[in-house]
């Protein structure tokens, strides 16, 4: 089966793609940096030829309302015109849990805006909802430090592994459409105070983290459950310990020159495009 994954190239795009390889499909990591680009349209209609599945894990890279906002609309029209005209039996999208639980939060109101073109483009589709990645507790930590101090409110974080989600939507993207939302999560449910205390705790980081129900999740007005499954959800295998032993592995294993990059993802991934 031929699969086009756009965002290919990126965390979990990169490791889907070497899944579904794996497994012996037929697929294209489209990215901008190959000639493919979701926005201005360059490319869709090539990558495009001949597959039968889609999987959409491209990304904004910015944090600015207007660029989010637009990038989600315009990336999310041009994808659903060149797949209505080739017959995509399966799009898949990867969004979050709770994006429609987090007011003031831009990037979320950007995804919820996505998922709604591609529930009414009358093409087959799964959308598959994503709890906070691991990979991003730095990030997380960054973005809430104020004067050496960490300020978190203490909604629930329930965070996964990229490893774990890559695998998720590899298996999502290769069954039936589900014409609906699937959601996904990490093992390990806790206020996110504590899990942000206990990474950087474990990673040498000296800043003390604090509990402030007033403190915003990148601009954002958390309750205690916006950022976990309200219901039904699959759970992966990797809780933040074995995460991070993992990941230290890796880390020896690329400093001793016995392999190149990983795929589990470091410890101190500073992105916070979630």
């Amino acid at each position: 089966m031929k699969i086009v994954v756009f965002g290919g190239t990126g965390l979990i795009g990169s490791k889907t793609v070497a899944i579904l390889r794996e497994s012996g499909h037929q697929v294209v990591a489209a990215s901008p940096k190959g000639g493919v680009n979701t926005v201005t349209g360059e490319g869709l209609k090539v990558a495009i030829a001949g597959a039968q599945v889609v999987i959409d894990l491209s990304d904004a890279h910015s944090i600015d309302r207007g660029a989010v906002s637009e990038f989600f609309e315009t990336s999310g029209r041009n994808l659903i015109t060149v797949e209505a005209a080739a017959g995509i039996r399966h799009h898949v999208t990867l969004s979050i849990v709770g994006a429609d639980r987090v007011p003031g939060q831009d990037y979320y109101r950007a995804k919820v805006t996505q998922e709604k073109l591609i529930e009414a483009s009358g093409i087959p589709y799964t959308i598959v909802r994503s709890t906070q990645f691991l990979e991003f507790l730095g990030a997380i930590a960054d973005a809430s430090t104020d004067g050496g101090v960490v300020r978190l409110a203490p909604g629930l974080l329930q965070p996964i592994a990229a490893d774990d989600v890559a695998a998720f939507v590899a298996e999502v993207g290769v069954t039936n459409p589900r014409n609906g939302i699937v959601e996904i999560a990490g093992p390990e449910r806790a206020p996110s105070n504590e899990i942000v205390a206990r990474y950087l705790n474990a990673v040498g980081d000296r800043r003390k983290v604090v509990k402030d129900p007033e403190a915003r999740y990148f601009g954002g007005r958390l309750e205690e459950t916006s950022l976990v499954p309200l219901g039904e959800a699959r759970i992966g295998r990797l809780n933040l310990e074995e995460w991070l032993r993992r990941s230290r592995k890796e880390a020896d294993q690329v400093l001793a020159g016995r392999v190149g990059t990983g795929r589990c993802g470091g410890p101190t991934i500073n992105q916070a495009s979630r």
